[in-house]
């Protein structure tokens, strides 16, 4: 093994590889502690030459490799096995904008590019690359490619995966695949990008992507709105989709829990409305014409809903700076859940139609299970996904609450099966749900995911360990 890392070493150079203990362990570590691994060597290369170059080495020794982007996964996917035989692939020093096509509506972008700058850079360009999330700033295209990054404008733009044209991959034996098409229509045999996006590093090392861009849009409004109850919501997601048409980017639930945790450890988050509600919703329209005059038709939604008892209070931005304090709710509900204990989080999906189904069915099975366990449900409802957070009570262990994890996970997800919906809706499967996904998919779905990866990475060297569960390699080789 030590040959084989200081091959690589000299592959990379000086500046493309860390083994100190002090540089090494945050790449060792899930951002929220959840794993904490050991790897041999972090290697950062710096253009796909090198990460070929790197694999074919690893391919030949049978040296296992953990591709990282910005280490922002919330599944345990990027972290290494605590064996510490592997290397860890760093990809953030491939931080290159190879082009930017305006005419053509596309960019096309290095790994390690973060995500907030190619928002920067379509938008100078007049352009717009919809894909954005909390984790905006310090995320690499390449982790959100690799987990098909969701985000809150899914509803009108799609995930990761319907925002790429093209890849650039290194293959598991080192070769690499030039796929960077630039193209809308291609039905020219299998869309083989598509077994890389998503696959969580194990089939393949992204190294570079041709995406989508957008019209920037030329006027966007943005309300804050309580409703009575979470049957009121869905119906003005309805009524929203009926009267904007896809000019609806965002719609997302916000409960009054997750806005006063916000308020409470948040700097700046401040409750828009005069009196507390039990149930709001942050939406926002936008469009790209000139012409048309978003803010109207918000307004005249709004009376509607309101003249209909389905909306009981609400409110427009008046300007940026008060859209921006009602995206602050939504950002700091997250952020404001890490200083109330333990929380066991799912991040499931189901039927649009079967979001309410499932926030009363839910809030209701784990408050039977422990009563005082404070749900925070929020999210992107509008596509059917939905963030369903359990806070620990005030007054539990935190440690004795965190170790039922499986066992609420057992509740939700089997009311998500119920319903036909799934355990992972943009968050990845990684290592955190890869054995319990031998529950929830069809035992040939399972077998065609273990045929893929043993067609591709024979030797299992890419990102092992991930979404794919042992037992389904058990089960191939059984049959």
């Amino acid at each position: 093994m030590a040959e084989v890392l200081d091959r690589i070493k000299q592959v990379v150079g000086p500046q493309g590889w860390l083994e100190q203990r002090a540089d090494v362990e945050p790449y060792e570590v899930e951002w929220r502690g959840l794993y904490r691994g050991k790897t041999a060597l972090v290697v950062r290369p710096a253009n796909t030459e090198q990460v070929a170059a790197v694999v074919t080495l690893c391919a030949e020794a049978g040296l296992p490799i953990v591709p990282q982007g910005g280490n922002t996964g919330l599944c345990g996917g990027g972290v290494p096995a605590e064996d510490g035989r592997n290397i860890v692939l760093a990809l953030g020093r491939m931080n290159k904008v190879r082009a930017v096509d305006p005419a053509n509506f596309t960019i096309t972008v290095e790994a390690g590019v973060v995500l907030a700058d190619i928002q920067r850079i379509a938008g100078e360009h007049d352009r717009l690359f919809p894909l954005s999330l909390g984790a905006e700033g310090t995320c690499q295209i390449g982790g959100n490619l690799s987990t098909n990054a969701g985000g809150v404008q899914v509803l009108r733009y799609g995930n990761t995966r319907e925002l790429t044209l093209g890849l650039e991959v290194v293959l598991p034996d080192g070769r690499i695949w030039n796929g960077l098409r630039t193209l809308r229509k291609d039905n020219t045999g299998y869309d083989l990008k598509q077994l890389f996006v998503g696959a969580e590093g194990t089939l393949g090392i992204i190294t570079a992507a041709t995406l989508r861009l957008f019209p920037k849009p030329h006027a966007t409004a943005t309300a804050f709105v309580a409703l009575p109850d979470v049957d009121a919501v869905m119906r003005l997601f309805g009524q929203a989709r009926a009267a904007t048409g896809d000019q609806l980017t965002a719609f997302e639930l916000i409960p009054r829990i997750g806005l006063d945790m916000a308020m409470k450890h948040v700097n700046g988050v401040v409750d828009p409305l005069e009196q507390p509600y039990e149930n709001y919703v942050l939406m926002e329209v936008s469009t790209a014409s000139p012409h048309a005059d978003v803010a109207a038709t918000l307004e005249g939604l709004l009376e509607e809903a309101l003249e209909a008892g389905t909306v009981i209070d609400g409110t427009i931005a008046a300007s940026a700076t008060q859209r921006n304090a009602f995206w602050l709710i939504r950002e700091g509900m997250v952020e404001g859940q890490r200083f109330e204990g333990g929380s066991i989080k799912h991040d499931i999906a189901v039927p649009v139609a079967s979001v309410a189904e499932f926030l009363k069915s839910a809030t209701a099975a784990v408050t039977e299970r422990l009563p005082g366990v404070r749900t925070v449900a929020f999210g992107h409802c509008g596509d059917g996904n939905i963030h369903f957070n359990l806070s620990q009570p005030p007054d539990a262990d935190k440690d004795g609450f965190m170790a039922r994890w499986e066992e609420f996970n057992e509740i939700v997800h089997g009311i998500v099966a119920r319903l036909h919906g799934s355990i992972s809706a943009e968050h990845g499967i990684g290592r955190l749900k890869r054995d319990e996904l031998t529950h929830y998919k069809a035992p040939l779905e399972l077998e065609l995911m273990a045929r893929v990866k043993n067609a591709l990475d024979p030797r299992h060297i890419m990102n092992p360990g991930k979404v794919v569960a042992a037992a389904a390699f058990d089960a191939l080789n059984q049959g």
